[in-house]
């Protein structure tokens, strides 16, 4: 997640989450600075989110293609830890882009544990 550790929201506007602890990106096609994965090829594609967050406030983020939500992942409880995730296969044109957004009014939490991931891989390529 962004640098440092805490609380990330709640915002008045949804925002595009950046990852800063990219552990493997083959070909360079999540940027982390926009938070944004860029199809290279076109293909079947898997992707995954997961979100963390405390009570009091809900965790909500979705998965985004080409600017319309996929897929959501919402945990929301009155105290306590509060986590959640999902997950889907997309076929993804050269160009296609893909990201997580944080729902306005929500928030989640990360520190060094990476409590926060987006994951995506290529399952195979097509004509």
């Amino acid at each position: 997640m962004q640098s440092g550790g805490g609380y990330i929201g709640p915002f008045t506007t949804e925002i595009t989450l950046t990852y800063r602890n990219v552990f493997t990106n083959i070909g360079n096609a999540y940027n982390p600075i926009t938070g944004i994965f860029t199809a290279p090829l076109k293909g079947a594609y898997m992707f995954r989110v997961s979100v963390y967050g405390h009570g009091g406030t809900a965790a909500t983020a979705d998965i985004v293609k080409n600017g319309e939500r996929v897929v959501i992942a919402h945990e929301h409880q009155a105290q306590g830890s509060l986590a959640s995730s999902n997950g889907v296969v997309l076929i993804l044109e050269v160009g296609d882009v893909v990201y997580v957004r944080l729902w306005s009014g929500r928030r989640i939490y990360d520190d060094h544990n990476t409590h926060n991931t987006f994951s995506g891989f290529l399952l195979f390529p097509l004509r």
